[in-house]
């Protein structure tokens, strides 16, 4: 009987530029450098003799999933459509949401990307990809790749040369930042730059480059969430800050540290000024 246990890890974009819409998809044209991190959620995962999956999410973060329509259900339902799993085959599947919803932290797509990961062998994962992408969501492909990877464009994934050691201070304010609310009140109709520095295997000209990037978001999130203006500050404030940024669509925000004692000192002091907020330090894996 299958029985597996396994994290479903989040992640951060340490900047992200959106492009104009390209081709037929109605996708916008993405540049990004995104890290996985060490904050996850739990899975376990049953073959069953039920009739039926029966798909539980637990955790802090759980009352903002739909038990009856998720990623975890929309994966299924694909790989049993394309019948790259049986369609006679059932699961007990129980998700302890640790990464906040709404975050722009990843934590449906990485529950859909590990899942599949988890059930299918490598060769059906790579003949498939685009598949998923294209069916449960585009971001997807950052969780298939390796742990670091530059986007250089929507359809085009490079894992980075040298591995990057950052620590975040997270802020996660307990807003609901839907992406396709945020992506709909932006006008992105600009081409951006092929970019070539993060294929650099140089850190130092990686983290030169870093600071001077920006989330195209940001602003949207911002009027959206006014108080996100203020969180960004005071992380900006922090001593040893690198610099301070929404991931994704937000509404989690992040300070970059190069140590954990810088870090851990960090979140003390984010604590304070923020009580009610979520607060935690994640690094890069």
């Amino acid at each position: 009987m299958l029985k597996k246990k396994f994290k479903s890890f989040a992640k951060i974009n340490l900047f992200l530029n959106v492009g104009k819409k390209i081709n037929k998809t109605g996708l916008h044209n993405i540049q990004s450098l995104v890290c996985l991190i060490n904050l996850y959620d739990e899975i376990k995962i049953y073959k069953s003799k039920s009739k039926k999956d029966k798909i539980k999410f637990t955790g802090k973060f759980s009352e903002n999933v739909s038990s009856r329509k998720n990623t975890i259900t929309d994966t299924l339902s694909l790989l049993r459509k394309r019948g790259i799993v049986d369609l006679n085959t059932k699961y007990n599947i129980l998700v302890k949401k640790k990464i906040p919803v709404f975050s722009g932290l990843g934590g449906g797509s990485s529950n859909a990307a590990f899942l599949v990961k988890n059930l299918i062998q490598k060769k059906k994962l790579v003949n498939n990809e685009s598949l998923f992408s294209k069916n449960i969501g585009s971001d997807l492909k950052l969780f298939f790749g390796s742990n670091q990877i530059f986007q250089k464009s929507l359809n085009t994934i490079v894992n980075l040369k040298s591995k990057l050691n950052f620590y975040f201070v997270i802020v996660y304010p307990y807003l609901k930042s839907s992406t396709k609310e945020i992506y709909s009140k932006g006008k992105f109709f600009s081409r951006f730059k092929t970019n070539t520095i993060y294929e650099s295997r140089s850190k130092k000209i990686i983290m030169h480059n870093l600071p001077q990037e920006e989330n195209h978001l940001e602003k949207i999130v911002i009027s959206k969430f006014p108080i996100i203006k203020k969180v960004l500050f005071e992380l900006r404030l922090l001593k040893k800050c690198q610099f301070s940024r929404v991931t994704g669509s937000g509404s989690a925000c992040f300070g970059v540290f190069l140590t954990k004692k810088s870090a851990d000192l960090g979140l003390k002091k984010i604590r304070k000024k923020f009580p009610k907020f979520w607060c935690v330090v994640g690094k890069t894996i």
